[in-house]
């Protein structure tokens, strides 16, 4: 029996507006789909998802207010107990070609491997920084870490991304699942502590979405702080990854040749976007010490500060 038939594939929503179009299309050309397919809709306005009933999904829709990064996905695992997969996509995260799902989950076909993740291209006119980010994070070969990566790898190992990815829901709920009470980077939090317990984290680069951004300096700054906060909460991560710094580092140097050979105009943007993401960094890790009223303004999720 295909894995297809037991799993579900879950999206949040949150006023998607006209391209969710394409991204149902794009759903509706795979050759093989899950079981069941389900949108979490954070109370949408503009009416995008109303189109979904027709391509087979379930509507549920939540408060606004009550959505979270880790929480919301979580009561989904909890409650999909007649299902033994779970993949998960963002609203703007546009499958390619007719098998990108079924590429995606052909990594259970190892029985260790808990978590898969597929490749994000640019989207198209993306700019230069928007596609360096893309190909430097996301290459063309695909590989399966495990916990003896971390020593070579650091953080690196235990990267994931619910924009485009799939859990075995047994080992999911084996580790805790998806916590509520993380900022964000529910994703590669979860995926940290199933390295710990033994288990496999694999990336399938022929599993492809268009998903990207332009990101503006502010959000990158938002962005970044909400990374420094997460490390700055669960302190374990940079205790037995490593610290992010390292790899930052890398990107840099990649981000600048990239340039270099494609946009040498940009390379001060490149650089005032890196001392801003790194000045947000580390105001996150000292959030502690910061007044509320600032880190809701410094935040790209100030709801998460009226609730932790």
């Amino acid at each position: 029996m295909s894995r297809f038939a037991s799993t579900l594939l879950v999206c949040p929503t949150l006023n998607p507006g006209a391209e969710f179009d394409n991204w149902l299309k794009a759903y509706s050309h795979q050759k093989d789909k899950p079981a069941s397919a389900l949108i979490i809709d954070s109370s949408s306005t503009d009416g995008s998802i109303d189109a979904a009933k027709d391509y087979g999904f379930q509507i549920e829709v939540i408060a606004r207010e009550t959505f979270s990064h880790g929480g919301t996905r979580q009561k989904v695992v909890e409650g999909a107990g007649a299902f033994g997969y779970l993949i998960f996509l963002t609203q703007d995260a546009i499958l390619r070609g007719d098998l990108a799902l079924t590429e995606l989950m052909t990594a259970f076909e190892d029985p260790d491997v808990a978590a898969v993740y597929g490749r994000q291209l640019p989207r198209e006119n993306a700019g230069e920084i928007e596609t360096h980010a893309r190909l430097y994070s996301y290459p063309d070969q695909s590989s399966i870490r495990s916990i003896k990566d971390i020593e070579t790898q650091g953080m690196k190992a235990a990267f994931l991304s619910n924009s485009f990815a799939a859990y075995r829901r047994d080992a999911l709920l084996q580790v805790g699942g998806f916590h509520a009470d993380v900022i964000f980077g529910e994703d590669m939090h979860a995926a940290a502590r199933l390295l710990k317990v033994g288990y496999k984290i694999a990336y399938a680069a022929d599993a492809c979405v268009y998903h990207s951004h332009q990101y503006s300096v502010v959000q990158e700054m938002r962005r970044y702080f909400d990374m420094g906060v997460l490390h700055a909460r669960e302190p374990w991560l940079r205790q037995e990854l490593g610290s992010a710094e390292g790899e930052g580092m890398k990107f840099v140097v990649s981000e600048l040749g990239f340039l270099a050979r494609h946009a040498f105009w940009k390379i001060p943007e490149g650089l005032l976007r890196t001392a801003v993401k790194y000045a947000g960094f580390r105001l996150g890790l000292i959030e502690r010490h910061i007044p509320l009223n600032i880190k809701k303004k410094l935040t790209m999720n100030p709801a998460y500060f009226k609730s932790n």
